[in-house]
């Protein structure tokens, strides 16, 4: 039980060091309006899981932010190395989170059918 709040205050941490990372330190345009929105560390806290969401819904905006962050890696990893209070820093992955965009689409599809619905009526 420990050991998964430990986890829980860790992922925490994490998260809010890399969005002040991200607007502080990194410079790079392509990871400019990027928002974290979650992390999740291993149990053994040797790898994170970092996701992030931006507000374009374009394929190719998408492609450039990732490759943005990519290339931020080795300086957020660095940079949270010497934030963080722990042994070894973790492994940092980025994975674009969709749910934004997916809870966008049902949005949409809800709005349609109100609108039929409010069509029909009349």
């Amino acid at each position: 039980m420990v050991r998964n709040y430990r986890i829980g205050r860790l992922e925490q941490e994490i998260q809010r060091e890399v969005d002040d990372i991200l607007m502080k330190r990194v410079r790079d345009p392509r990871v400019q309006g990027v928002t974290i929105t979650g992390v999740e560390v291993t149990g053994d806290l040797q790898h994170a899981t970092i996701y992030y969401s931006i507000l374009s819904d374009q394929a190719s905006a998408a492609e450039k932010t990732q490759t943005g962050l990519d290339k931020a890696t080795g300086l957020i990893r660095r940079e949270l190395g010497s934030r963080l209070s722990i042994y070894v820093t973790p492994e940092i992955k980025f994975e674009q989170d969709r749910s934004v965009q997916y809870g966008n689409r049902i949005d949409q599809l809800l709005n349609q059918v109100k609108k039929a619905n409010q069509n029909n009526d009349k």
